[in-house]
């Protein structure tokens, strides 16, 4: 499938930086939102994190209710909600009131993993610290409250029951694109942080796809990091600043935004570089024509139904451009 057939998305991970804070950030996603609602792009979505610095999603419900009233027809959704850290019934109550809201324009996806240290899924969940093998289970109970009620259903999500919430399941590894491919739902892989099994994790969703009363054949979205310039030397500057977050992550230090730098060199090790290197493997850092020949290479590799974007920059105006830079590609 070629680029301009497929539909393109945005992940936005709300960004705080460094001489920013919560406000501004969030502001910044809804402005983002309008933008590329006026580009063309199919959904925005946002994602869960918690006990972090640098990221402004953590009240993600909260959060999608303001992008969803300041935007029109872009649909508006978790990329994802981390299932383990909730109740399925209060994440069926959120997201069944904000598609009450926003009729047709709500979408969430749902990870398994917890996003988080111990601490911090234990704050989430005080005495109930949520299990990754209880996944299947909390999605199929969370479909159950979004779904038809039933004669014999004792707790209804209200609003909730009978939304039919659009679900997708995410993951980065291969268990969730089993379980996605027998559930028959619409697939995402977060390749914007763990390529790696990428093409893996593609052929196991496909190979145990079963035909679903919400999908008839495999859908797949990639996750794909974006920066985006009128150069390629420009892309490459402002990438510093994702490099630096991404290094600041494996360090455990401040997610905070910093500005981009002239070189990378003396701020890691030749590990960390290469550590780096793997978390943004996929990565689209260039001018048009760079970003152009690496996206197709990419389409023709995995057949992709769709890509949704994420741009670390330190500027926003710098996050805009990139962000029209793509639209433009199509």
């Amino acid at each position: 499938m070629k680029l301009a057939q497929i539909k393109i998305s945005t992940l936005d991970l709300a960004p705080i930086r460094a001489d920013g804070g919560s406000a501004q950030a969030l502001h910044n996603s809804l402005a983002l939102a309008q933008h590329v609602e006026n580009l063309g792009y199919t959904r925005f979505w946002v994602a869960e994190h918690h006990n972090m610095d640098g990221i402004a999603s953590s009240a993600t419900a909260v959060l999608i209710g303001y992008l969803a009233a300041g935007t029109r027809s872009i649909r508006v959704g978790a990329g994802g909600v981390m299932l383990s850290n909730h109740s399925p019934l209060v994440i069926a109550e959120q997201f069944g009131t904000l598609e009450t809201l926003y009729p047709g324009r709500i979408d969430l996806g749902l990870g398994r993993a917890p996003g988080a240290d111990a601490y911090t899924a234990r704050a989430l969940r005080r005495r109930h610290v949520g299990n990754t093998d209880d996944f299947p289970q909390d999605v199929e109970e969370l479909q159950g409250y979004l779904g038809p009620l039933t004669a014999d259903q004792r707790v209804i999500a209200v609003p909730g029951s009978g939304t039919q919430v659009p679900l997708w399941l995410l993951g980065s590894s291969l268990y969730s694109a089993q379980l996605a491919g027998e559930k028959g739902l619409p697939y995402a892989f977060a390749s914007h942080f763990a390529p790696r099994l990428m093409h893996e994790a593609i052929r196991v969703y496909r190979n145990h796809f079963k035909p679903s009363a919400v999908l008839a054949k495999p859908y797949v979205m990639l996750g794909v990091p974006l920066i985006a310039a009128d150069s390629d030397e420009q892309a490459e500057y402002l990438a510093t600043s994702a490099y630096q977050r991404i290094l600041a992550l494996l360090r455990g230090q401040s997610l905070l935004q910093q500005p981009p730098v002239a070189s990378m060199e003396g701020l890691w090790l030749p590990h960390e570089r290469q550590a780096v290197g793997e978390f943004l493997g996929l990565a689209m850092v260039g001018g048009p024509e760079k970003i152009r020949a690496k996206l197709e290479l990419l389409l023709e590799q995995t057949e992709a139904d769709e890509l949704i974007f994420t741009g670390d920059m330190y500027d926003f105006a710098d996050r805009l451009r990139s962000y029209q830079i793509l639209a433009e590609l199509r």
